[in-house]
């Protein structure tokens, strides 16, 4: 409730664009349905809960998933002499400027307790509720009229349908506050056979489960049981190794709960009467469920109504424009997929709680892209459920990773999961462009906050990542310059790490991230380190191949090379995402229109996802070519699917939420501005109005 209140007080501070006009343009893009998607669940949740449905309103034929910030399995580990314990992993030794440096890489020599670390812990998916339809096998092409609408302004999803010539009525909320949806159900068929059943799966080893979470044929490696039941309630416990949560089923009337039928994990539940009200509540714990249908459904209105009514806003209504249309579309439904997937305590992953991409752990360097548009569109409330707390929490693991490999400060890791641990692999252990976001996280808080109390929730974040940044680049002798790499991979993570050495992207991130540790030293009259100074001021000049920026000093055939002109354009980051360097020489302007004008010309963007339309959107901006930026955010392979949701394509999940939220990044600049260059910056002839942004850096 702590977080509604602030959302309430943001909220009557917004004048401007009316709450009548903002629920207008809202709910004119609310989502709706008359069959279940294959790929894509229509969900309702609260950022650290989510419940996908299908077209029923629950996951009558869809086994959409229900997924958690807290509920995570591992299985048993390696019985393997030498392997069984975390302890025993020893990882990979590579040579690194002169000497031997040990890196979190699956060892041959250790293969289960490498595997072992990768895949585990696995998001669980807690459950899945749907129809019975009795002794009768039904599928979708059984019913008619279906008919279903997800109003993002209130966070209702209301579903209807027919069948055997009776209708039913479903409307399904989650609650803000709590891990519990609320379901209401109206037919005359719950009292003819109509009734509900709950499925328990036993998550598995995939890398990847999309579109669904879980195995269901697998009953004898799990365990659940009916713990309590009374006359409007029941509790099933579920086990699986080392893991126990309870799931709570409450209803009004009359209705029973039974099961486990023979030889599954699924439980019934028969109700007595044409309606009832039920919700179903998960937790780590077994605790009593006291907020009802009503409540639940209450506290949901008010909680969206508070949160589209705070914060910034675009209106793009009166633009007469198909992508002007399109565009708002995707503004508005990213900020409710958004709020639902993202705003957990812990970083978001990249398929948010829809499904489980890298076994449902997250990603460091993607957290900026996650997890920016809550702060650049004024919803810092929800941003500050993760942040700064995340990395105080990883702290201690990234201090000792850094150390391991004789290094000052913090190194942060990349695929981790709630431990702070990072997962064994070449990639995730020689990337490095996720070591300055804090820096940048602090600084966009300190624009909105510029205080004490903001300073000092950073400060030591910060000193220790500035510590590890300046430690990190390697003094070269020949060259009198300091060096990033190698070994690394940069951004793209396509090149060969022994050769990869001072990428263009991470030069300038290394800056900029320097650049504000010493700010914020500054800001507090304490004293900047003079290696954070030596560092900065001698990194190596950004790469330059053909008069264009380079992904990395020394690349083979730059421009030339269909290898080479693939994957993420990072070069455009460092005057699109970043701002022009506070030290140091200046951006080169010709360097940086022949850069955009080359990815323009010769990138295959086909090989490009995710972050990276919105990426090249912003520097187009910069550079002042609007139109150009909103043909990026619209471009043909940067696709949203008719819910909203952000397309992964063939290389990663559906969702891949960095898309959304980097649309988000991109659009408040457009929204807002920056240093320099503040309003709005759409192209020309759109009548827009837009309340709430700050300039961007």
């Amino acid at each position: 409730m702590r977080i509604l209140g602030v959302l309430l007080l943001l909220s009557s501070l917004v004048e401007g664009i009316s709450v009548s006009q903002r629920k207008k343009v809202v709910q004119s893009f609310s989502v709706r349905r008359n069959s279940s998607s294959t790929s894509t669940p229509l969900q309702v949740g609260n950022g650290n809960f989510a419940f996908g449905a299908d077209v029923t309103g629950l996951q009558t034929f869809q086994p959409y998933g229900i997924l958690s910030s807290w509920c995570w399995h591992n299985f048993s580990l390696p019985t393997t002499p030498g392997q069984t314990s975390v302890t025993d992993f020893t990882g990979l030794q590579w040579w690194t400027h002169d000497r031997l440096v040990t890196y979190n890489q699956p060892n041959p020599a250790q293969d289960d307790i490498s595997t072992w670390l990768i895949k585990n812990p696995q998001r669980v998916n807690l459950g899945r509720i749907g129809f019975s339809f009795g002794q009768k096998s039904v599928s979708e092409a059984d019913l008619q009229q279906k008919s279903q609408v997800l109003d993002i302004w209130s966070g209702e999803l209301t579903s209807s349908f027919v069948y055997n010539g009776s209708s039913v009525g479903v409307a399904t909320y989650s609650d803000p506050d709590s891990d519990t949806i609320s379901v209401s159900i109206e037919s005359e068929l719950l009292k003819t056979g109509l009734g509900l059943f709950l499925d328990f799966p036993l998550p598995d080893r995939n890398k990847f489960n999309a579109p669904f979470v879980g195995v269901f044929n697998e009953t004898d490696q799990h365990q659940t049981s009916l713990e309590k039941v009374s006359a409007h309630s029941a509790v099933v416990k579920h086990t699986l190794d080392q893991t126990t949560y309870y799931t709570t089923l409450t209803w009004t009337g009359n209705g029973s709960v039974t099961g486990p039928q023979q030889g599954t994990h699924r439980y019934l539940f028969t109700p007595s009467s044409s309606k009832v009200q039920l919700t179903l509540a998960f937790s780590p714990t077994l605790q009593a469920q006291e907020a009802d249908y009503a409540a639940i459904a209450a506290r949901s209105q008010a909680w969206w109504e508070s949160y589209w009514t705070s914060g910034a806003f675009i209106d793009l209504s009166a633009v007469k424009s198909p992508n002007a249309t399109e565009l708002q579309r995707r503004i508005l439904i990213s900020q409710y997929l958004l709020a639902v997937n993202s705003a957990s305590n812990n970083p978001p992953q990249e398929s948010g709680l829809v499904n489980n991409g890298w076994y449902g752990k997250f990603h460091l360097e993607m957290n900026l892209w996650n997890s920016l548009p809550f702060a650049r569109w004024g919803h810092f409330p929800l941003l500050w459920r993760s942040l700064p707390d995340m990395y105080t929490r990883f702290l201690s693991s990234s201090f000792d990773r850094a150390r391991d490999q004789g290094y000052l400060g913090a190194r942060w890791g990349k695929m981790t999961d709630p431990t702070g641990r990072s997962a064994p692999g070449e990639i995730n252990s020689l990337v490095i462009w996720q070591q300055p976001h804090p820096m940048f996280f602090a600084e966009t808080e300190y624009r909105s906050f510029p205080n004490a109390t903001t300073l000092s929730r950073w400060d030591t974040i910060l000193t220790a990542t500035a510590d590890f940044m300046a430690s990190f680049a390697y003094f070269n002798k020949t060259t009198g310059v300091y060096d990033l790499g190698p070994p690394m991979y940069p951004v793209s993570e396509n090149t060969n790490p022994n050769a990869t050495a001072n990428p263009t992207f991470e030069l300038a991130y290394w800056r900029f991230g320097l650049d504000i540790a010493a700010k914020w030293k500054t800001r507090q009259n304490l004293t900047v380190p003079s290696i954070w100074l030596t560092v900065r001021d001698n990194l190596a000049p950004l790469p330059v191949v053909n008069g264009a920026y380079a992904v990395y000093e020394g690349i083979p055939s730059m421009w030339t090379d269909p290898a080479t002109t693939n994957d993420h354009p990072a070069m455009a980051g460092i005057y699109g995402l970043l701002p022009p360097p506070l030290s140091g020489p200046p951006l080169n302007e010709s360097f940086l229109r022949k850069t955009a004008d080359m990815i323009y010309e010769l990138w295959d963007l086909e090989q490009s996802y995710g972050w990276d339309f919105s990426m090249l959107a912003m520097n187009s901006l910069r550079l002042g070519d609007r139109e150009r930026a909103v043909e990026y955010l619209l471009h043909p392979i940067f696709q949203f699917d008719d819910a909203g949701y952000p397309v992964g394509g063939s290389r990663v999940p559906t969702p891949y939420f960095p898309n959304a939220a980097s649309l988000l990044i991109a659009t408040a600049m457009m929204a807002g501005g920056w240093d320099g260059m503040e309003g709005m910056q759409f192209p020309k002839g759109w009548e827009v109005e837009v309340e709430g942004f700050v300039p961007a850096m």
